[in-house]
């Protein structure tokens, strides 16, 4: 395994920060700093796509033939990890990194024509209609029925935990075709436009008091059966690989920044106390031991070989160190990490917040990142994965 840059690369990463440098203003770099999740609001993520858009790069992952900048997998991560340093604000993951690729995938001629030059420009904002009410981890257990009616799916029922629905204009989502035989044989992946009548959104306010979350109710909500994405009753395949692009995308670099960050803002105001720092040396070692498993995967990729189980494996090692570093950041935020002053976490704010400039997100990040461990599967499922796939148990 080589890690070590080629001329070209260093190059290319040279040139990646030129642009962050010239296009990252002050209020999209605290609207990355300042999100509570993986989600920023679109009224800072879309800017920032229109101009990567413009330069070629807003979807890194995508094939040239679609819209996407051609690179190798070491620029993508370069890419990755200089814009995480930079503090960028992370684009929407639904359409570019979700239903984008499962459409280049499973698409007709006529729906990526329409659909991917959307994606990339952000004219379309997707939200995903996966979980239900009884239907969480357990997915093909899902019960929106839709029923074909001439050219059209007729559909019934509700998802729930629909996160930034209240933006969407667009949703993909799994519907039951078929009650009989295999749970996971009856199941369409469908593409529809969140004004269509019929469909109602109702806010989920978190623990944190954002709303980012909703719960979708469908009425008799008619989508063409030309909106369907690969087979009827075979939904499941599409989803099995739109979920290979939730559980691998992105990189260490984003939590190396925070931890980093975290390192500097303790340092500052002198929050010194020895087990805290203990602990921060700790996420540390195992920071550097996910990135070495993050370099491997993309020599891996480089040379043609698929990753295997490690998506799996990075999923898990993310999202609990993500939970780590929000711990830390509670910790050291001590007396005042209950102060609940919604204002101050709006990236364009100019009020003073109590306590710690640098931390005054922490503990909604804290209760907002707790599902990290949930979504794209659970870490569970994640670890039932492994130990199938590597200790063939």
């Amino acid at each position: 395994m080589n890690l070590e840059l080629s001329k070209e690369d260093i190059a290319f990463r040279e040139q990646v920060r030129g642009f962050l440098r010239d296009n990252l203003t002050p209020s999209l770099v605290a609207a990355g700093r300042k999100a509570t999740s993986v989600f920023v609001e679109p009224e800072f993520t879309l800017p920032w796509q229109k101009k990567l858009h413009a330069k070629g790069w807003a979807a890194p992952h995508w094939p040239k033939e679609y819209g996407g900048p051609g690179w190798t997998e070491m620029q993508r991560y370069i890419f990755a990890s200089e814009s995480a340093i930079a503090g960028a604000p992370p684009l929407a993951p639904m359409g570019l990194n979700m239903v984008g690729p499962c459409i280049i995938g499973y698409g007709t001629p006529e729906q990526k024509n329409f659909y991917l030059p959307r994606i990339l420009a952000g004219e379309d904002y997707w939200c995903q209609g996966y979980s239900e009410p009884q239907s969480g981890s357990d997915l093909a257990s899902l019960m929106l029925k839709a029923e074909r009616d001439g050219d059209d799916y007729v559909l019934n029922g509700s998802k729930i935990w629909t996160t930034h629905a209240h933006h969407a204009n667009r949703m993909f989502c799994l519907a039951r075709t078929r009650f009989d035989g295999k749970p996971q044989q009856g199941i369409t992946f469908l593409l529809l436009e969140m004004k269509t009548p019929g469909i109602t959104v109702d806010p989920i306010i978190s623990l944190a008091g954002e709303h980012e979350l909703n719960q979708v109710f469908f009425e008799d909500v008619r989508v063409p059966v030309v909106n369907r994405l690969g087979e009827e009753n075979d939904g499941w395949t599409v989803a099995k690989y739109l979920l290979e692009f939730e559980r691998s995308g992105g990189s260490s670099a984003g939590l190396e920044a925070g931890l980093k960050r975290l390192r500097e803002a303790i340092l500052k105001d002198g929050l010194i106390e020895a087990s805290l720092v203990a602990k921060l040396e700790q996420a540390s070692i195992l920071l550097d031991a996910i990135r070495v498993t993050e370099q491997r995967i993309v020599a891996s990729l480089s040379a043609g070989r698929p990753p295997g189980p490690a998506a799996s494996m990075l999923k898990v090692q993310r999202t609990e160190m993500m939970q780590r570093i929000d711990e830390l950041a509670v910790e050291a935020s001590g007396i005042y990490s209950n102060v609940y002053e919604p204002a101050t976490w709006h990236p364009d704010s100019n009020l003073e917040p109590v306590g710690t400039e640098a931390l005054v997100v922490a503990t909604a990040k804290y209760l907002n990142n707790r599902a990290g461990s949930i979504y794209g599967g659970s870490n569970e499922v994640q670890r039932n994965i492994m130990a199938k796939a590597v200790l063939r148990l």
